[in-house]
């Protein structure tokens, strides 16, 4: 049996043309041979009737305990899939729906941010050798109780992908309202370019960065198994990006393309912290963590702490730190600028090259880090824009060439 899953977001099945968008998709791949099993998040965005955050503020969700509050965000998928089961029905194609618990996702108890504890996908077999489309709520789960679930942020990806890695699906499509990763956000750079192929990790670095495309649990979870998930639009007929493992293309394509894309985490505040002992650092992240304040981007040394919280956590750990009686330093309004690539481990000076280019634009850099795939640089909210398209440009991005194409390229050549 050869399955493919697809997974629409909430703007693909929000409305009669995007629907049938939606449609077309499942029809082409039917009539390629696949089974298909389509994933669906809640219609539309925040502020749209069964949205997700809509449903939420429709209760004092101060008085509703995490259970509760589960039950009733799951409704949003359940409208979906109905909704859009009807619609393939209404033109000839038969249905199933089913909820993520029928479907055979277990997961733990903490609900809001369950965790998938396995899949048996027994039930939507049976189904696909009916004949039938199955259709999942994504988003959700069941326990080993019985108790309804939901997977947090990105749910409905992981969703995707953990159906996908246990049906061994020859492709998880993920279709969005975006052509595929690119190399930035074309909202900030014009010239950015779409990547036609990208490996697990470096999409896992990209999302966490600031990236929206996927959300990285549902590609760690697809990388257990090397099942090649696609990022695709809704509105269109091209592939988009396809994420597989590295081994499948050619390693040496990383000396070849150094820098993979360029992304951005805006509202951000800086604290840093005179300290005088090393129990000081030890007892400002403890703190922090008690109050479920989340840190980043961390630099200590024997002088001072340094580190970031976001925007909206800003007052909370002032406070934390008030209490502790110690005199922190703050700056708001700050952005963190991620450069992300497999070479950057093998090629010496990229850091340097970060620091010339952002220098000669008169960009200010706050803090820098990195790794062997990632150089972060904090830099003031207002010069984020100017130091993403800067780097795009130093490193060539605008002319982006993808691991499948140079393979074929370099082939040619020899």
């Amino acid at each position: 049996m050869r399955i493919i899953v697809q997974k629409f977001g909430g703007t693909s099945v929000d409305g009669e043309r995007s629907r049938s968008k939606c449609m077309e998709h499942v029809k082409r791949e039917i009539k390629n041979g696949y089974q298909v099993v389509v994933v669906v998040s809640a219609m539309g965005r925040k502020g749209e009737p069964y949205a997700t955050d809509t449903l939420l503020s429709v209760v004092e969700s101060t008085y509703l305990s995490n259970r509760e509050k589960d039950l009733l965000l799951s409704t949003g998928e359940l409208i979906s899939a109905s909704v859009f089961s009807s619609y393939l029905c209404k033109n000839g194609i038969a249905t199933t729906v089913l909820t993520g618990g029928q479907a055979g996702i277990v997961t733990d108890d903490q609900f809001g941010e369950a965790k998938v504890l396995s899949v048996n996908p027994q039930r939507i077999l049976e189904e696909l050798k009916s004949g039938n489309v199955v259709i999942v709520t994504g988003f959700q789960g069941q326990t080993v109780t019985g108790e309804t679930t939901t997977l947090g942020r990105g749910g409905s990806d992981t969703s995707a992908t953990a159906l996908g890695v246990a049906l061994n699906a020859e492709f998880v499509d993920i279709f969005t309202d975006v052509e595929g990763v690119m190399t930035a956000d074309p909202r900030i750079v014009k010239e950015a370019q779409l990547l036609k192929s990208v490996t697990y990790h470096e999409v896992c670095n990209l999302a966490y960065l600031g990236a929206k495309v996927i959300h990285p649990r549902a590609v760690e979870i697809a990388q257990q198994k090397n099942i090649p998930i696609r990022i695709r639009s809704t509105f269109s007929e091209s592939m988009g990006t396809v994420i597989t493992n590295k081994t499948e293309t050619n390693h040496n394509v990383f000396k070849e393309r150094l820098i993979t894309g360029i992304t951005q985490t805006p509202n951000l505040a800086q604290i840093k912290i005179m300290q005088d002992s090393r129990d000081v650092q030890a007892e400002v992240f403890r703190a922090m963590e008690q109050q479920g304040i989340s840190v980043d981007f961390v630099n200590v040394n024997e002088s001072e702490v340094v580190y970031t919280v976001s925007e909206e956590m800003a007052e909370n750990a002032m406070r934390v730190l008030a209490k502790m009686q110690l005199r922190p330093e703050i700056k708001r309004n700050c952005a963190k600028v991620s450069v992300v690539g497999g070479g950057i481990a093998e090629v010496p000076g990229v850091i340097a090259q970060v620091v010339a280019t952002l220098a000669k634009e008169n960009i200010t850099i706050l803090q820098a880090a990195d790794s062997h795939t990632t150089i972060w640089v904090l830099v003031e909210g207002e010069q984020m824009g100017k130091a993403v398209c800067a780097l795009h440009k130093e490193f060539g991005l605008q002319r982006a060439v993808d691991y499948l194409e140079f393979r074929k390229l370099r082939q040619k050549v020899l």
